[in-house]
């Protein structure tokens, strides 16, 4: 166990120095940079820019400097703990990210703990009463779930709560509680607002998630030793909590290594639809406007979340199934 720890951990290093170089490559693939967007923008109003002041800012903000030079700026600022200076905020991006990581973390894990609150019960009760009336009706809202547009239904959602509660529409608290400290006032709003995004965005991963865990579940009650602890007399519950569904959690222990960079990312289409504070649109919009040190370093930021995940699915899967193992080789 320590030995695949260590491994694990050794191959992550560089793991993440190739992501962030590809990620410094891709976000320098467009011509130009930030400073050359906004001066078209300026140009496009009519409005000019002096030559001077341009040489004057990039030099300032290390635009003229060759990519090599750039990318380790970048990385060794990133490794002690500074991420840039994002230029569309002239902030720092530690200070740019702050509030809108709170919020991003509370609906991702609102919709998380939705998700499987939802789709647990349900894939369980589809699977051991296959092809009954429940089953049937249960499986046509599942794929009502996985084909309705996730903006659609945040629109008739967003109706839907200002006619009947009177709820503001769009973001995640009333208008005068933005850029206010927290209290129990602003709190109350936002678990107001809270539950739209929620649903929009859990109605299909829960789909997803029980049509996954009925087919795994399916799979294992047809298997031998299933048959065998039938025929031994087993009660029905005990046999099936202890074995087939122990072995049918697999999708949602998989899932952890996509939950973490949900944390952050999110569904961006979903908050701008419904104008949420939260990283997604942020992200968007780093990425139109070249704000590298922004989008790169969200982008590396997902990319640690992804790999972390990943190390922590498969650990909790060892631990879960037996039947994976942590070392290679063949069992004889």
């Amino acid at each position: 166990m320590l030995a695949y720890f260590v491994r694990r951990i050794l191959v992550m290093i560089p793991t993440l120095l190739v992501i962030s170089v590809l990620i410094f490559a891709i976000i320098q693939l467009p011509e130009g940079d930030y400073l050359t967007s906004q001066i078209a923008e300026l140009e496009a109003m009519g409005e000019t820019v002096a030559k001077e002041q341009i040489e004057f800012l990039r030099k300032q903000y290390g635009l003229d400097q060759p990519f090599v030079v750039q990318y380790f700026h970048w990385l060794g600022g990133m490794l002690r703990g500074d991420f840039g200076y994002s230029f569309e905020y002239k902030l720092p991006v530690s200070q740019v990210v702050g509030d809108r990581l709170f919020l991003s973390f509370l609906l991702s894990f609102s919709t998380i703990i939705f998700t499987w609150l939802i789709a647990f019960p349900i894939g369980v009760y589809s699977a051991t009463h296959q092809y009954s009336w429940a089953d049937h009706g249960l499986t046509f809202l599942g794929f009502l779930g996985l084909a309705t547009p996730n903006f659609l239904l945040a629109l008739v959602l967003l109706y839907f709560a200002n006619v009947t509660f009177g709820t503001s529409i769009g973001g995640l608290m009333d208008p005068v509680y933005l850029n206010q400290p927290m209290s129990w006032g602003k709190f109350l709003s936002v678990l107001e607002h809270l539950w739209i995004p929620v649903l929009v965005i859990g109605t299909s991963h829960t789909a997803g998630m029980i049509r996954r865990l009925r087919a795994n579940l399916l799979d294992e009650l047809q298997k031998q030793y299933v048959v065998t602890g039938r025929a031994k007399g087993l009660p029905p519950f005990r046999l099936l909590m202890k074995y087939p569904l122990r072995m049918s959690l697999n999708p949602f222990i998989a899932d952890i290594g996509n939950l973490l960079p949900q944390v952050v990312s999110g569904a961006a289409i979903v908050a701008i639809v419904l104008s949420l504070p939260t990283t997604g649109p942020m992200l968007l919009a780093a990425l139109r406007s070249q704000d590298m040190y922004l989008a790169g370093s969200f982008l590396m930021f997902l990319s640690l979340l992804t790999v972390i995940g990943m190390f922590l699915s498969d650990l909790a899967l060892a631990a879960l199934d037996p039947r994976i193992r942590l070392h290679g080789g063949i069992r004889r």
